[in-house]
C-alpha cells in the first residue's frame, strides 16, 4: 500500500510539472500576469505559481489542485476539464482482492457486497464521530503560566478560540510548517485565515503547508503529531489524546 502511495505521489509530481509548464507557456504567450489570473479565478497567486513550478508540496489536497488547474486553464482559454482530468487525484479506497478458495460454495452476490459496503461506511462514520467528540472534550495544555494559574482548572478548547503565536519566522520569511503523524489524529490547518485542511489523517502521513503571514495547526491527538517549522527540528505538539493548537507567524522586518 505504501509503495502504491509513493508511486501515485511521484506520478502527481511529474504530471503537475508537465501541466504547469503548459499553463505557464500559454499565459506568457498571451501576455497575462499571474496577478490577472489570480483576480479572475480568486486563487492566490502563490498557489498559481506553485502549479506552474510543479511544487506539489506547496499545494493542498489533490482534489483542490484539480479545481485550481481547471480554473487556471479556463482563464487562458484552454479546456479546463481536460487539464484537470490529466492530473491524478488518486483515491482513498483500496480494493482488496478476495481469495475465492476460502469462500463458501454459494459465492458472494451483489446484495452481500452491498451490505458489506454499508457496514464499512457505518464503521468509518462511527470512528470519525468518536475522534471528533473526543477532541471536543479535551482541554488545551497551558504553557508558561504562573504557578497560581496552574492550580486552576484548564479551559476547554473552543472551536473559535484565538491562539497565541507559538513561533515566528525571521525577517519576513514565509511560514512553512510540516506535520508527521506518529498516530492517527484529527487535524485542522488554517493558512492566512483560510481553512486549507480539516479531517482525520492516518499514521505515517507527512504533509507541508506554506503561509505568507500566519499558519495554525490544531490536533485532536497532540501526542501523535510532530511539527516542523521552517526546517527546524520536528517537535511533538503535546501529550497523547490532548487537543493542542500551535500558531506560526511571519514577522515583518522593521524599516
Amino acid at each position: 500500500m505504501k509503495e502504491n502511495k509513493r508511486h501515485l505521489q511521484q506520478e502527481q509530481v511529474e504530471k503537475l510539472k508537465e501541466l504547469g509548464i503548459r499553463l505557464r507557456d500559454s499565459r506568457l504567450e498571451q501576455g497575462i500576469s499571474l496577478e490577472d489570473v489570480a483576480a479572475k479565478t480568486r486563487i492566490q497567486a502563490r498557489l498559481l505559481n506553485a502549479i506552474e513550478e510543479g511544487r506539489l508540496d506547496r499545494l493542498p489536497e489533490p482534489v483542490y489542485i484539480q479545481g485550481f488547474i481547471r480554473h487556471f486553464a479556463e482563464v487562458l482559454g484552454l479546456d479546463g476539464t481536460e487539464f484537470a482530468s490529466a492530473f491524478p487525484a488518486g483515491s482513498n479506497l483500496v480494493m482488496i482482492k478476495p481469495s475465492w478458495r476460502h469462500l463458501p460454495a454459494a459465492q458472494l452476490r451483489p446484495l452481500h457486497l452491498y451490505l458489506l459496503y454499508i457496514l464499512l461506511v457505518i464503521g468509518a462514520v462511527n470512528g470519525l464521530s468518536y475522534v471528533v467528540s473526543r477532541s471536543a472534550v479535551q482541554v488545551i495544555e497551558v504553557e508558561d503560566s504562573p504557578p497560581h494559574a496552574q492550580q486552576l482548572p484548564q479551559p476547554q478548547l473552543q472551536p473559535n478560540e484565538p491562539a497565541q503565536v507559538s513561533q515566528a519566522s525571521e525577517n519576513g520569511k514565509p511560514v512553512q510548517v510540516g506535520v508527521t503523524l506518529k498516530a492517527q489524529s484529527w487535524i485542522r490547518v488554517v493558512v492566512d485565515g483560510k481553512t486549507e485542511f480539516e479531517g482525520v489523517l492516518p499514521e505515517g502521513t507527512q504533509r507541508t503547508w506554506v503561509a505568507d503571514e500566519k499558519l495554525s495547526v490544531r490536533a485532536g491527538n497532540a501526542g501523535g503529531v510532530l511539527v516542523e517549522f521552517n526546517d527546524q527540528s520536528a517537535k511533538q505538539m503535546g501529550e497523547p489524546g490532548a487537543v493542542k493548537e500551535m500558531t506560526f507567524a511571519a514577522v515583518t522586518p522593521r524599516s
